[in-house]
């Protein structure tokens, strides 16, 4: 059994703010102030490489789906980010990412290669934490649960939604193929998916093919013109509503 354990709380707006963790891997909590113990979805975030459980993209998209539909929002640190130490084999994969960066070499490889080992150890903590948060009279065991994980999150999510049935609908994105198609195969969820036609590291061939390799019968492509760090802000405000319709709670306040 995984137990959960908080270690501070805050409230701002609306939102309460839970800190916790699950054995050694720090997370966060987001819930709604109202209706405290009211249960409610839960929506499982992954951030990006380089970042961590409380960057601001994380905070923002969480913020949207508490204040929104009255949902609950938690995110762990991946691996070597954010609270949590590098190790040896972190530091190498970052070295060499940055020498590709410099000397004008694809990145996509290296990035591919170190999402895929840092998804293998961040799938099981991602099920023990919901394992542990559906313990929680306001979370429960029966209530649907959705995932969000773009960049590295997709790495993480693909795999994850893949091999958990709890896990009812999904947004992914911004990925390369290579590694997560066979098991975006076995995916058949409702998603949807988000992607930039100008990315200068993903082609636009392959961010197509990830797509396509989703098994799911309801799936949406949401591809914008910009670079890879263009993607519009009102991608959130979709992806809300997308989790407002599939998980069964309608949006109450303007996102």
């Amino acid at each position: 059994m995984h137990t959960l354990k908080f270690s501070g709380q805050s409230s701002s707006n609306g939102i309460v703010e839970r800190d916790f963790t699950i054995g050694d891997v720090p997370g966060v909590l987001w819930s709604p102030a109202s209706g405290a113990g009211e249960r409610a979805p839960l929506v499982l975030l992954a951030h990006g490489g380089g970042n961590h459980k409380k960057h601001p993209a994380m905070s923002g998209r969480a913020k949207l789906l508490v204040a929104g539909c009255g949902f609950h929002v938690a995110v762990l640190d991946a691996p070597g980010h954010g609270d949590r130490p590098r190790t040896a084999h972190d530091e190498a994969e970052i070295a060499e990412m940055f020498r590709a960066r410099a000397a004008g070499e694809p990145e996509g490889p290296i990035i591919v290669r170190y999402n895929a080992h840092l998804a293998e150890l961040a799938v099981p903590e991602y099920q023990a934490a919901l394992d542990a948060l559906q313990q929680l009279t306001e979370i429960g065991s029966e209530g649907p649960v959705g995932f969000w994980g773009l960049n590295m999150g997709t790495a993480i999510g693909v795999p994850l939604v893949a091999s958990d049935p709890r896990i009812t609908a999904a947004v992914f994105g911004q990925h390369w193929p290579d590694v997560l198609a066979e098991k975006a195969k076995q995916i058949t969820v409702p998603i949807e998916f988000d992607m930039q036609w100008d990315d200068e590291h993903i082609p636009r061939e392959a961010g197509l093919a990830l797509f396509d390799a989703f098994a799911s019968k309801e799936k949406t492509l949401h591809a914008n013109s910009g670079k890879h760090k263009e993607l519009p802000r009102f991608e959130a405000d979709s992806a809300v509503r997308f989790f407002a319709r599939h998980l069964g709670r309608p949006i109450t306040s303007a996102s």
